[in-house]
C-alpha cells in the first residue's frame, strides 16, 4: 500500500493530466471563468516573500546605454566595466538604445499575444511536449515533476537557431515577426558576447568562438490575469539553464531578481531589453559571472507578455565535453566544477525542474 504522501501525490499528479488533456492551459481556465485558483497551483507562503527595494534607489539593477557604443573607444571600455560589475554582482542588467526598432519590439510582444489568444481548437494543434519540434505550445514544460505546485503561465517555445523554421512550421498570427525577431536578436546578442568576453579581459571573440551563440531558443510567455495572485506564482524562483538571456517584458512587471538575500523589483523600462548570466555562463567563467535567481509574480492584471531568447549550446556543442575556461583558471582560482556535456547538464536542468535549487551544484567540486 502507498504512504498518504505517495497517495496524495498520484492525486496532484491526476489533476495535472486532466489539466494537460485540455490542452487549453492555464488560459483555459481563465476563459470559463474560474474564480479560485486550482490547488495544484498553490505555492507555499514562503514563496511569498515581498520584495525590498520599493523606493530604495540603492537597489536598482544597472542600465547600459548601447547608443555609439562602436564609435567611442572610451565609452566602450566604460560599458565593459559595467558589464563586468553587473555580471559578478547583480548578475542582470538592462540595455536600451540597442538599434532593434520599437516597432519591432510592439509587434513581438502582439504576435505572441495573437498566437496565445487564438481560438483553442486552432491553438491545439501547436499543443506539444515534443521538444524536437520547431515551435510548440504548453503550459509549464515540468508539469509532471514532482515540485509542489505549478505555475500561472503558458508558453510557446520555437528553435531559431542554428536551424530556421520552416515558414509552415509557424503559426500564421507569428510567423513573419520570429523569423525577423531572430535576426535583430542574433546581432545583439554577438555584440554582448563581445562585452562578456571583454570583461573577462579574453578577445571580444573568444565567447562567440566557443558555441556561446551556436544555438537561440525563444520562449513567449503568457500570463493570464490571475483571480487569487496570492496563492500562486507566474515563474518560481529559478535560475536559467543557458550562457545568457536576452528579455522582453510587456509593461505589466512582476519579474524579480534574488540580490544579497532579497528580492528586488526589476521594473519594465520602455524599449529596454533585461539580460540576465544563464548557469553556463557561471560554469565556464568558474563563478566569475553569476548566475542569479529570479522569479514572476502572479498578477490580478493581465495578460502578461514576456519574450526570453536563450542564448544556448547547439547540438553538437552539447556533446562536447567542458569545463571553466582555462585562461581564468590559476593555482589561486582553481576549478571549481568538473568537465562535464552540456547536453548531460540540461537533462539534469529539464528533469529537476523548476523546484527552487540550482543545477550547477550538482558540478561542483
Amino acid at each position: 500500500m502507498g504512504t498518504t504522501t505517495d497517495l496524495n501525490f498520484d492525486y496532484v499528479l491526476s489533476q495535472r493530466k486532466a489539466f494537460d488533456e485540455t490542452k487549453a492551459g492555464v488560459k483555459g481556465l481563465v476563459d470559463v471563468g474560474v474564480k479560485n485558483v486550482p490547488t495544484f497551483f498553490h505555492h507555499q507562503t514562503e514563496k511569498f516573500e515581498k520584495a525590498s527595494n520599493i523606493g530604495n534607489k540603492s537597489h536598482v539593477i544597472p542600465i547600459i546605454d548601447l547608443a555609439d557604443i562602436d564609435k567611442d573607444p572610451s565609452k566602450r571600455q566604460g560599458l565593459v566595466d559595467i558589464v563586468k560589475k553587473a555580471s559578478e554582482t547583480w548578475g542582470f542588467f538592462q540595455v536600451i538604445n540597442h538599434d532593434i526598432p520599437l516597432s519591432v519590439l510592439e509587434e513581438m510582444k502582439n504576435g505572441v499575444k495573437r498566437f496565445h489568444e487564438m481560438d483553442t481548437e486552432a491553438k491545439k494543434e501547436f499543443y506539444s511536449r515534443d521538444r524536437s519540434k520547431s515551435f510548440l505550445y504548453n503550459s509549464n514544460f515540468d508539469l509532471y515533476g514532482s515540485q509542489p505546485a505549478i505555475n500561472w503561465r503558458d508558453s510557446c517555445r520555437c528553435l531559431l537557431y542554428p536551424d530556421t523554421p520552416k515558414p509552415e512550421e509557424l503559426p500564421v498570427v507569428c510567423r513573419d515577426i520570429l523569423l525577423e525577431y531572430r535576426k535583430h536578436i542574433m546581432r545583439l546578442g554577438i555584440l554582448l558576447l563581445e562585452l562578456f568576453s571583454e570583461a573577462l579581459s579574453l578577445s571580444p571573440n573568444y565567447l562567440k568562438d566557443m558555441g556561446c551563440a551556436d544555438g537561440l531558443l525563444a520562449l513567449c510567455h503568457y500570463y493570464p490575469s490571475c483571480p487569487e495572485p496570492d496563492l500562486t506564482m507566474g515563474i518560481t524562483m529559478h535560475s536559467d539553464n543557458d550562457f545568457f538571456t536576452v528579455l522582453l517584458q510587456d509593461h505589466i512587471g512582476g519579474l524579480q531578481v534574488r540580490y544579497e538575500d532579497k528580492w528586488i523589483d526589476i521594473s519594465p523600462v520602455p524599449g529596454a531589453f533585461v539580460i540576465n548570466i544563464g548557469d553556463l555562463l557561471q560554469f565556464i567563467t568558474n563563478d566569475r559571472f553569476k548566475s542569479a535567481e529570479h522569479r514572476v509574480l502572479a498578477n490580478d492584471v493581465g495578460p502578461r507578455i514576456s519574450v526570453a531568447c536563450f542564448f544556448s549550446p547547439s547540438a553538437k556543442t552539447s556533446l562536447k565535453l567542458c569545463g571553466p575556461i582555462k585562461e581564468l583558471l590559476s593555482e589561486e582560482n582553481p576549478p571549481k566544477f568538473r568537465d562535464i556535456t552540456f547536453g548531460d547538464y540540461e537533462a539534469y536542468y529539464l528533469a529537476k525542474g523548476l523546484d527552487g535549487t540550482s543545477a550547477l551544484t550538482r558540478y561542483r567540486i
